[in-house]
């Protein structure tokens, strides 16, 4: 007698959290990102005190994510080489230390800028070992909702985390800001030491750094599978992110100025309600065959811009956009299995690294377009790339047989 199985029925957020050691990792990552983003908003408003610049102050403020793409081809290779609870709390108690230095205010501006960018470079590998991490801690579809959780709490730092910073601002100033920085980092460093269990490294012999983290780059970028699901992930979304360089003058041209930051937070909004409705609802099949349609969405509604929409409606497109991001979670089990396990560690560092330069390069070009363009042209136009970018994935988004 043959008998045929049930689909896959969704992991649920309870099982997640069920996991001890998941919620350990979630715990530190949630510390990473609050002290992440109170130190980057502390030391941009420092240095516009100090030098009166906005041009410096936006370079404060990118300080902390330029490192990134050059940490990401250069040091990935540790995050194989290395145990990854080693490289997390590394990572953790050099932040405390950079915080606590910028704190003090014992540098001139330039000096604070170049120790952020240069102890800014092992991000990348700290990401990439937290990311390989997960998929040891939770299996099967509770792997792809670990991932929306990350996500989730991504979107909600940035929506809760600049009130939060500018709060901390207003009330102990900027260096005071800082050193509650240094606190999390180092509660976030004891969480690790303390609660998480040490995994072995992935790959052994031979000497880690700049020569093999390029030609296991390369390695990895030569196969179909894996360059295929890498440019899914990143073009479509960093695309759109050239839409959300221009909302500030957006919202100064429809005459409420004061509703940009609604506008950013609809678009964090969407990619929470997203990760958390897709992840938690729809089965694995499921997401599969959403995968086109959410992808699309990432850059279809912002062609509504073309007619200049007041606030309200520009977020309703944004919040929209946004929950398109919910795409990658029928790529998430995809990659983790085109990937060697040994370069497991690499291969989510290249796929971080890529989306954070890629959305930075999108932010700078929607930037340089708004200087002889109107807003409403380059969020359009922003729209329209990332949908014909996520057309070029149509296969590659297309359900696995």
């Amino acid at each position: 007698m043959t008998t045929t199985s049930a689909a896959p029925r969704p992991a649920t957020y309870r099982e997640v959290f069920a996991v001890g050691q998941f919620r350990v990792l979630f715990g530190s990552y949630t510390l990473f990102l609050i002290g992440e983003t109170v130190r980057m908003l502390a030391l941009s408003v420092t240095v516009y005190a100090a030098t009166g610049s906005p041009l410096m102050s936006a370079l404060a403020y990118a300080a902390g994510f330029l490192p990134y793409a050059l940490g990401g081809t250069l040091l990935l290779a540790f995050a194989d080489r290395w145990p990854p609870r080693t490289v997390m709390i590394g990572y953790e108690v050099l932040r405390a230390a950079v915080s606590a230095v910028l704190a003090a205010g014992l540098l001139p501006v330039p000096a604070m800028l170049a120790l952020v960018f240069v102890t800014g470079l092992p991000s990348a590998v700290a990401s990439a070992s937290r990311a390989a991490l997960l998929p040891d801690l939770l299996d099967g579809d509770r792997y792809v909702l670990g991932r929306a959780v990350f996500s989730m709490a991504a979107g909600g730092t940035q929506v809760l985390g600049f009130a939060v910073g500018g709060m901390l601002i207003a009330a102990v100033g900027a260096p005071g800001a800082l050193w509650i920085t240094a606190a999390t980092c180092l509660a976030s460093a004891g969480l690790l030491q303390l609660r998480l269990a040490d995994h072995p490294r992935r790959r052994t012999g031979g000497s880690p750094g700049i020569s093999e983290t390029w030609r296991v780059n390369r390695a990895l970028l030569r196969r179909p599978a894996v360059r295929a699901l890498l440019l899914a992930q990143w073009m479509a979304p960093a695309l759109m992110v050239g839409a959300e360089s221009v909302l500030v003058p957006y919202a100064a041209q429809v005459g409420a100025p004061d509703t940009a930051g609604l506008l950013f937070a609809a678009v964090a909004a969407g990619m929470f309600a997203g990760n958390l409705i897709v992840g938690r609802l729809v089965r694995p099949a499921g997401r599969e065959r959403l995968a086109r349609p959410l992808a699309l969405a990432l850059g279809l509604p912002l062609l509504g811009f073309a007619l200049h929409p007041a606030p309200g409606y520009a977020a309703i497109l944004l919040t929209v956009s946004g929950f398109g991001v919910a795409y990658q979670l029928a790529l998430a089990r995809r990659f983790l299995d085109a990937v060697p396990e040994t370069q497991r560690g690499q291969a989510f560092g290249l796929l971080l690294t890529g989306t954070m330069t890629l959305q930075g390069l999108a932010a700078a070009a929607g930037g340089a377009l708004g200087e002889v363009a109107a807003p409403a042209l380059v969020a359009t136009l922003a729209g329209a790339a990332s949908a014909i970018a996520a057309l070029f994935s149509w296969r590659t988004l297309s359900p696995t047989p």
